[in-house]
């Protein structure tokens, strides 16, 4: 068997070891280049849970009142154009059809010129004819509750759109200007 010297073994070991090198990096290119399997499945599992569905009550003088079943983050004008939308003489303007629906919410829709719109309309009837619904009332209708005026009304209203729609009434402790005694003496005059 032939010998081999120390410098000519050591030189092939050399050459062996850059040839790994290149062949490794060559393939770490290739790896880099493409896309591989797992990569393009975590995109597929970070995916977010589908929106739940929220069930309203649309009541009044709307096409088709009855129980509907809207998405997370719909509006009380979303609800009144899934019940079939409004009835020519419904007073609209005493709904606020920007505020957020909640689940389990009533929404309704008083007709014009009916006790509910008129009570609602005039201001010198004191305390509001029938609840009001924190989660839709206007700037107008929570400025009518005793011991709330215009500017812990705006309160309200700037409390519902930065945290959604109110899940309770005790949630009224929340917004500035509204103490302990202001929220026992609105406790019976308001709802979702």
């Amino acid at each position: 068997m032939p010998t081999i010297s120390r410098a000519r073994a050591l030189a092939y070991a050399v050459t062996l070891l850059v040839l790994v090198a290149v062949a490794g990096r060559l393939a770490l290119d290739r790896e880099q280049a493409q896309p591989t399997e797992g990569t393009q499945s975590v995109a597929f599992e970070l995916e977010d849970a589908p929106p739940r569905d929220l069930v309203v009550h649309v009541a009044g003088a709307v096409a088709r009142p009855g129980l509907y079943r809207l998405p997370d983050g719909s509006r009380i004008d979303d609800a009144i154009a899934e019940a079939g939308g409004a009835k020519p003489r419904a007073a609209l303007d005493l709904v606020n059809l920007a505020a957020p629906v909640a689940d389990g919410q009533q929404v309704v829709v008083p007709l014009q010129g009916s006790s509910a719109a008129a009570g609602a309309a005039d201001p010198s009837a004191g305390a509001p004819a029938g609840k009001v619904h924190l989660n839709s009332a206007t700037l107008e209708q929570l400025d009518e509750l005793p011991g709330v005026g215009p500017v812990t009304a705006q309160q309200i209203l700037a409390y519902r759109d930065a945290n959604g729609a109110f899940r309770s009434v005790d949630e009224l402790d929340a917004v500035p200007g509204i103490g302990p005694a202001t929220l026992e003496q609105l406790r019976p005059l308001v709802d979702l």
